[in-house]
């Protein structure tokens, strides 16, 4: 029996002209079932917001083309309720009561870390009855509550530190694929750059334990590549 996890992905638009931020947001969320589209100036942003159906929308404050502030008004005035969040440079209280006047849901301020974001966007699907993300991640006999922030391993809880447990559930989230150590260190710890340190062997030595006692290994180590969360009928 396949125990993947078949979360449908949660589709965003997002309207940013700097290019590295849309590829820290994009590949940042993709860990999170989100998958980003990106439009890069104001009228092409305002295009596929109004052609495609979207979970949320992220609206840049300052576009070429065309400013984020008008497209929201535009989409608003046209009566689409989707979920809007700003992402923008403009930290006064007048820039952000202004755009939340206007209709966006939440306002970001950059930089930020895409952690935060990605949890603001699962609270604006929860607010508006979109939730996509089970609330129960299950690979094999192991299961992960996201709102307890508990584990169970065939019925027994498994105490885990909070690093573990995002260690853990970067896992689940990405069964059957191989994670290398780098990808590890970006996605879990914002280790977006060359470090050395032992951190992710520590931890996963610390998961395997628990994980692991009267019960038979999930987590294995791929020599040369990385690490992947196999259920035992599986397992390599």
């Amino acid at each position: 029996m396949n125990s993947r996890n078949q979360e449908s992905p949660v589709h965003i638009l997002l309207v940013e002209d700097d290019q590295n931020t849309a590829r820290y947001v994009s590949e940042g969320l993709l860990p999170e079932n989100i998958v980003v589209h990106t439009a890069s100036d104001g009228h092409e942003g305002l295009r596929l917001a109004q052609q495609c159906r979207w979970d949320v929308i992220l609206l840049d404050r300052m576009l070429p083309g065309m400013d984020g502030l008008s497209i929201l008004t535009r989409l608003r005035g046209d009566g689409m309720a989707t979920p809007i969040i700003f992402l923008t440079t403009m930290d006064s209280v007048p820039s952000r009561v202004g755009g939340l006047r206007q209709g966006a849901d939440d306002y970001m301020v950059k930089p930020f870390a895409v952690r935060e974001l990605a949890a603001r966007i699962q609270v604006l699907l929860r607010r508006t009855g979109l939730t996509h993300h089970a609330l129960l991640i299950r690979i094999a006999d192991i299961e992960l509550d996201l709102l307890a922030r508990s584990v169970t391993r065939n019925g027994r809880k498994v105490l885990l530190q909070p690093q573990e447990m995002n260690l853990l559930e970067f896992f689940m989230r990405n069964p059957r694929t191989v994670l290398s150590r780098q990808t590890l260190l970006k996605y879990v710890w914002n280790m977006d750059f060359p470090v050395r340190t032992n951190i992710v062997e520590t931890h996963l030595s610390r998961l395997r334990e628990k994980l692991g006692r009267n019960a038979a290994p999930v987590i294995h180590t791929v020599k040369g590549r990385g690490y992947i969360m196999t259920p035992p009928e599986d397992a390599l």
